[in-house]
């Protein structure tokens, strides 16, 4: 899994983190976390402000 993989990530993240509402998460936060995915393999400095923007857009339509 890599920074594209927007849906694959967002799913993941309603899976490992039920508790958090991604419509409050900072983006420094939402950048460990999907650091912290089990298989994640992507390199911390190539994510940016959009990717993050779709990673929580995609995590807030997952919960929907």
């Amino acid at each position: 899994m890599n920074w594209t993989d927007i849906n694959e990530i967002a799913i993941q993240l309603v899976d490992d983190h039920p508790d958090i509402d991604p419509k409050l998460i900072l983006f420094t936060d939402l950048h460990q976390k999907v650091m912290n995915i089990n298989g994640f393999e992507g390199e911390a400095d190539r994510s940016n402000e959009k990717i993050l923007e779709a990673i929580q857009a995609a995590w807030i339509d997952e919960l929907d």
